[in-house]
């Protein structure tokens, strides 16, 4: 026998929020009050659970470069995982490994976001080449950075070298330089 369709279920933004924690306290009991007793929602939001599962799980064997969020961010050690974090200000620098104990490496990338309505995020070779392009990347503005996780596989086999992302506000009136970030990564050395 099949349960019965809900009238009205919650909206896929409010079930991501409610998993996130970014619903204040009275839309957050609303949210969990509906879910219990709804089958169809509370499916729903295990769907969702099972998503995010899924996306920790590839982030972490697959090497894949991605925008993340805080949140995912402080999921990711309440999960026990090692995350590597590197804080980059507007137009600044850092030197950079990946140890072999780490799990994730993370950047944040400080930006003028007030107002900002889209933001590309470029990966520039040693020339200063375009090498990447990714448009549209999720910020919130709130906190004034760009954060991302790059791919650890991908970093545990770099050479030392130096490369660049450098962050565009996008408009009807074009790119506008956000700022610019450089990496120099070292291969990781043990000292006991």
């Amino acid at each position: 026998m099949n349960a019965p369709s809900c009238r009205s279920p919650l909206a896929w933004e409010t079930l991501t929020a409610y998993w996130l924690g970014e619903l204040d306290p009275a839309e957050a009991e609303h949210a969990e009050e509906h879910y219990l007793g709804c089958a169809e929602c509370s499916r729903r939001l295990e769907q969702l659970a099972a998503l995010a599962h899924g996306v920790r799980a590839q982030a972490r064997t697959s090497g894949v470069d991605m925008i993340i969020n805080d949140e995912f961010v402080r999921r990711l050690k309440q999960d026990g995982l090692r995350v590597r974090e590197y804080h980059l200000p507007r137009n600044g620098s850092v030197n950079c490994t990946v140890a072999p104990e780490d799990d994730f490496v993370v950047a944040r990338l400080d930006a003028p976001l007030a107002g900002v309505q889209r933001v590309d995020m470029l990966t520039l070779d040693s020339t200063g080449h375009i090498a990447a392009r990714q448009q549209d990347v999720p910020f919130t503005a709130d906190n004034g950075s760009v954060v991302f996780a790059a791919g650890i596989d991908k970093l545990r086999a770099l050479p030392a070298s130096t490369f660049r992302v450098r962050l565009l506000a996008v408009d009807k009136d074009g790119d506008r330089t956000l700022g610019d970030y450089t990496f120099n990564h070292r291969p990781y050395a043990y000292t006991p």
